[in-house]
């Protein structure tokens, strides 16, 4: 078995963190997730969809990259290590839902004419019961809480009691506030025309490429705020020598380098599972979430204690790469969810 990305594979990884590096730097991500009312620039997301990044995991043949969960991996890693404001993984997850059915919606999806979005999650923190969600005679009527982006979106795919139901905009959202400025959610009242796309075994792949495209993105995170503070702690010196030096500081510094790398290999453990199709896809991938979950807030948390005062000012970017980890561990199955779903798996 081979433990390293092909050559073309190394190529994506090389040429997505050069363009993401110049096209969404940082401080362009500040400014956007400061200002963008949506929570990302549209043309900056039309250009992405333009550079193949909206469709990845679709087919070639209706518009989108046929790549696999590996590649996914390798483009979510990177925006984690920007901290990527927009819907990148959430339209990605969108069109492999709809690559599974006959949609029309799959084709401008992958152009980044349409977004589309999947309203899956539940009201665990939405502060209320939600509304059941209801379906006959082709309508929809009920609530989601916490749908991504579905202020922006032109059409949803809805999950329902009954299998998935394709819902076009405009929405009745109500936003909802989150501590990451980056990702924008709302709750969605449904009372409508919906189109029935097919039944829940639609989100098999969906929930196992959610899995590792969010915790490739906390592995981004991880390794960014572990590089930020090794630069830091080489510099900021107190009796005379650089604070780096001192072992107890090296002591966390190699935990959080720890942490860092099995959670590498635990994304590309689970990635290669997806696209093998091996029979250990839906353990590798529910530990690697449940994992990286715990790992990335300890490596964010450490890298602004570290910086210590500065740590948590507004000016440093550390904060931001701590928000958009918390937001990670709930969603996309969260943290209690995919250690419970490791442990069936695994027949405990």
């Amino acid at each position: 078995m081979r433990f390293e990305l092909s050559d073309d594979q190394q190529l994506l990884r090389s040429s997505t963190r050069d363009y993401f590096q110049k096209a969404a730097p940082l401080e362009e991500s500040r400014r956007t997730m400061e200002h963008a009312a949506q929570g990302f620039e549209p043309a900056q997301w039309r250009q992405l969809a333009e550079m193949g990044y909206a469709g990845l995991v679709a087919p070639a043949g209706a518009g989108g990259q046929g790549l696999g969960a590996v590649e996914l991996a390798v483009v979510c890693e990177e925006a984690g290590r920007v901290c990527l404001p927009g819907p990148l993984l959430d339209t990605n997850l969108a069109a492999a839902l709809l690559a599974q059915t006959s949609s029309d919606l799959l084709a401008p999806l992958c152009a980044g004419t349409k977004l589309v979005t999947i309203a899956r999650a539940d009201a665990l923190f939405a502060g209320g019961p939600p509304e059941p969600l209801q379906t006959s005679g082709g309508r929809l009527r009920g609530t989601r809480h916490f749908v991504p982006f579905a202020a922006a979106a032109d059409a949803l795919c809805v999950v329902a009691p009954d299998g998935v139901w394709r819902v076009d905009g405009p929405f009745r959202t109500t936003p909802t506030p989150t501590i990451d400025p980056g990702q924008r959610f709302a709750s969605v009242a449904f009372d409508g025309a919906a189109t029935r796309l097919g039944d829940a075994a639609l989100l098999e792949r969906v929930d196992r490429l959610a899995a590792v495209g969010a915790v490739a993105m906390l592995l981004g995170l991880m390794q960014r705020a572990l590089e930020t503070t090794l630069q830091y702690v080489q510099t900021r010196s107190t009796f005379n020598r650089p604070i780096g030096a001192f072992q107890a500081l090296q002591h966390r510094l190699a935990d959080m380098l720890l942490r860092v790398e099995s959670t590498r290999s635990a994304v590309y453990r689970a990635a290669w599972c997806v696209d093998a199709g091996d029979a250990d896809t839906a353990l590798a991938c529910a530990a690697a979430k449940a994992y990286a979950g715990d790992a990335a807030r300890l490596v964010c948390g450490e890298a602004i204690q570290m910086h210590g005062g500065i740590g948590f000012t507004w000016e440093l970017d550390l904060h931001f790469f701590f928000k958009r980890v918390k937001t990670l561990e709930q969603f996309y199955g969260s943290t209690e969810t995919r250690l419970e779903e490791a442990m069936v798996a695994a027949g405990l």
